[in-house]
């Protein structure tokens, strides 16, 4: 719509208010004697009719005046206000009065733009809070199973049931295990919350992403030899800095390949591969393992918080549904992102990238 500056337009009302009178009063003259020449000699220029011809074009001037400014400069300032008070009042689908004049545009478009990062901020909190009560409801859920467990297997010991040594040792070793399965869920709900809530803010500094991937790896191999599983590192070798906090990613990277560990069959033969290699901007990775892979319904649904596969569902595998959620978290907040696929041999392939860069010291 083409507008008109406020400046362009007060000067027209004011050439409209000093015409439109002199119109009528010549025209009332021009009636009266004739001619439009006011100084004619021997006229008789006593007549009233140009005087309320004049005064008529007054009060007309004035009304079209009025009427213009109140239609272009106090309707759509009225019309913000109520807006304003709307949105104060909690309302996000407001409708903006129509404008014709450029700077009350401009306030109205910068207004617009307000109007839709509100709705954007209230949509991201109803998602939030839709996420908050499922989180809470899985979580009463999933921690009522090994409660429920440990408490029936302390009932036994204390009820005698498990008279003999063997019986005692195996009721003790359920039980370290459902404790430790609780200590597990509830880090990695703190872990959840924390992405969130507790560091908005990451304390960046180089890291050395191959060196990271590295010491991720060693602290999962005791787990993954137990299972006859090997690591295949391609590409580590070389250098890949990043900004970024090294704890953090090593937690993710460590959530990622605890998970590919988790759903590779144990016996001998399992592979976990790791790869990270530099590309243009980029530093990008991948952690392929030799596991059944994610079904085609469940690749768009990994990283939602506390989702589980099918295979996982009866907790034979002992996950707890976050650690994909929180890496992903983790990557995004260093500016990258992450992926979840099948690898072209089958298995499962997360893969990912993260800029390249480093923490200027100076």
């Amino acid at each position: 719509m083409k507008t008109l500056r406020i400046r362009k337009f007060l000067l027209l009302c004011l050439f409209f208010f000093l015409l439109l009178p002199w119109v009528f009063y010549l025209g009332a003259f021009y009636m009266e004697y004739g001619t439009i020449r006011i100084a004619t000699g021997g006229a008789d220029k006593t007549s009233v009719l140009p005087v309320h011809a004049l005064i008529a074009g007054l009060l007309l001037a004035l009304f079209v005046v009025a009427m213009r400014m109140r239609r272009y400069l106090l309707k759509p300032l009225e019309g913000l206000g109520a807006a304003a008070r709307q949105v104060a009042a909690g309302e996000r689908e407001i409708a903006l009065p129509a404008v014709r004049l450029t700077e009350i545009a401009e306030v109205r478009d910068a207004f617009e733009v307000m109007l839709k990062a509100l709705r954007q901020s209230s949509l991201k909190q109803a998602e939030l809070e839709e996420e908050r009560r499922f989180v809470i409801a899985a979580l009463a859920h999933d921690l009522r199973t090994p409660l429920f467990a440990l408490r029936g297997y302390l009932d036994g010991l204390e009820q005698g049931i498990a008279r003999s040594p063997e019986k005692i040792a195996r009721y003790l070793s359920v039980c370290k295990e459902k404790s430790a399965q609780l200590d597990r869920l509830v880090e990695e709900l703190f872990d959840f919350a924390k992405l969130d809530y507790v560091e908005p803010e990451l304390n960046a500094s180089s890291v050395d992403l191959t060196a990271v991937l590295r010491r991720s790896m060693d602290s999962l191999k005791p787990q993954a030899e137990q299972k006859g599983i090997i690591f295949a590192a391609e590409g580590l070798e070389s250098h890949c800095s990043i900004c970024g906090e090294g704890h953090l990613l090593e937690r993710a990277f460590v959530n990622l390949m605890e998970n590919a560990v988790r759903y590779t069959p144990e016996g001998g033969g399992g592979v976990i591969t790791v790869q990270c290699y530099r590309d243009a901007g980029l530093v990008r990775f991948a952690i392929g393992d030799t596991g059944p892979g994610f079904a085609a319904e469940e690749l768009q649904r990994v990283f939602e918080p506390l989702y589980r596969g099918e295979a996982s569902r009866n907790r034979s595998t002992g996950g707890t549904g976050l650690g994909l959620t929180i890496s992903r978290r983790i990557i995004r907040k260093h500016g990258g992102e992450l992926e979840a696929s099948n690898g072209p041999d089958g298995g499962a392939l997360i893969s990912g990238w993260l800029p390249r860069g480093e923490v200027d010291t100076n």
